[in-house]
């Protein structure tokens, strides 16, 4: 079996990930860590898991070696313990923005800091495996994309990949779920279902942004607009992404595009129905899954292509993910304890 330990368990997406590493047949959970509940019992935190596991919380000073480490802390944590860390596995795998980027002048851009360690920014392969399979394969450290970035980069990869589009035309909206803002800014609220208010988003120059650009430009400066809004979901993030194509193309033919790039993907789903509720991606139906629902529709009175890409934020946008890139490292087929369905009706 392998060892695996969680830093920052206590949060949504640490939860997430002790609900499918608990029930991974090649996995032995080894510690989760909490410094507000160590010694506490992880159903203290995640109700779901109640009579799952005896697991208790660990404090960070007593963790142990082991053979996969994943951090789930707050940003510009994992940075600051980073040797205590990588002291402790061979194989780490960061759920934060700490090492998202490839570029220190990127991230000092979109953070508004200098990087503590710009060194260690080149170390980490960016955790789309969709995009970056084989060098997440060979990696020792993977740094999982943001659930915004994810969304929006699935729906467009395919697009910028053929390099179909014009480069200074993408406007993406997304709409996202109160559990986005993480554990701390929904606790005061009873009704986390209608929390999603209390997160603000700013329309412009959001974060994540520089993760697109970072993922879809190919040699050949590119320009995203992003905007992120929250609505009354809990889980669930869709992008509608608008593009403008540099060359004339049937709906067919872009559809032959989707099909090529993605028709051997495990968890990405093309989806456009002629009739009925759910003709395009619904974040709803991807609760607890690992999918990535995907599809688009051809403006007939210009250039512009509409792409809608949904996910569960904290699935395929964050724990979900992960465990696949852990698959992916392990050498393990990497749908792996991901084949969740999901559920209807809801």
């Amino acid at each position: 079996m392998i060892r695996a330990s969680i830093v920052g368990a206590s949060g949504y997406a640490g939860g997430e990930l002790l609900r499918l590493l608990l029930a991974h047949p090649e996995i032995e959970l080894a510690q989760v860590t909490s410094e507000r509940l160590a010694g506490k019992s992880v159903g203290r935190a995640h109700p779901n898991l109640r009579g799952v596991t005896s697991l208790q919380f660990s404090s960070l000073e007593s963790l142990e070696p082991c053979d996969v480490l994943f951090l789930c802390l707050p940003h510009g944590e994992a940075v600051e313990r980073f040797e205590q860390f990588s002291s402790l596995a061979e194989r780490i795998i960061d759920s934060s923005a700490d090492f998202r980027l490839q570029s220190a002048s990127l991230y000092a851009k979109y953070y508004g800091k200098e990087h503590p360690r710009p060194q260690e920014l080149g170390e980490f392969v960016y955790g789309i495996p969709e995009i970056h399979r084989d060098k997440i394969r060979d990696a020792r450290r993977v740094a999982c994309g943001g659930c915004n970035a994810t969304a929006s980069i699935l729906g467009l990869y395919p697009l910028y990949r053929e390099n179909l589009v014009e480069l200074d035309r993408t406007v993406i909206e997304v709409k996202v779920g109160s559990s986005e803002a993480g554990r701390r800014a929904t606790s005061t609220s009873h009704h986390p279902e209608r929390s999603g208010s209390v997160r603000a988003f700013a329309p412009t120059g959001h974060r994540h942004t520089a993760e697109i650009v970072q993922s879809l430009e190919n040699g050949v400066p590119i320009e995203v607009h992003l905007t992120v809004t929250s609505v009354e979901m809990v889980r669930g993030a869709v992008a509608t992404s608008h593009v403008f194509l540099n060359r004339d193309m049937s709906e067919r033919d872009l559809w032959g595009v989707f099909r090529a790039a993605y028709r051997d993907e495990p968890f990405i789903r093309l989806i456009k129905e002629r009739q009925g509720s759910y003709r395009y991606p619904d974040p709803k139906l991807l609760a607890g899954t690992n999918f990535c629902d995907v599809g688009f529709e051809r403006d007939r009175d210009s250039s512009r292509v509409v792409v809608i890409s949904a996910i569960d934020n904290l699935m395929k946008g964050s724990a979900g993910q992960a465990v696949q890139c852990m698959n992916l490292m392990l050498g393990l087929d990497e749908t792996t304890g991901l084949s969740f369905p999901g559920l209807h009706p809801l």
